[in-house]
């Protein structure tokens, strides 16, 4: 059983920084390739940015690119999610998802979620 838990989140003006993290349990973190997805209120949820096992692969969405970056610590079991120069519109509940063979940007093909961390950016 692979459990997935964020931290993180917060309220945080425009402009401004925060960092989030997932880590992840069992012994196996090495063989999963993770991402990071949001959900805003009414809205679908979409792909942020994903990373492969080793760290050596990134991809992020186009509103994302050049503000957020994404980061892993296989010694730690910990991925993380740096956001700089937040925006009102990022504000959302942000999940990490791990799977063994995907690394892309559709989520359904990520088999494990976290429950999320609340992020809201003011303007």
């Amino acid at each position: 059983q692979v459990q997935l838990v964020e931290s993180g989140g917060g309220l945080v003006q425009a402009g401004g920084s925060l960092r989030l993290s997932c880590i992840v349990s069992g012994r196996t973190f090495r063989r999963y390739n993770m991402g990071w997805f949001r959900q805003a209120p009414g809205k679908e949820r979409e792909f942020v940015a994903a990373i492969s096992l080793s760290g050596s692969s990134t991809n992020y969405a186009d509103s994302v690119k050049g503000r957020f970056t994404i980061s892993r610590d296989n010694a730690r079991n910990t991925i993380y999610l740096q956001m700089n120069s937040l925006k009102p519109e990022d504000t959302a509940s942000y999940y990490c998802a791990a799977d063994t063979d995907y690394s892309g940007s559709r989520d359904y093909e990520y088999d494990y979620w976290g429950q999320g961390t609340q992020v809201t950016v003011s303007s």
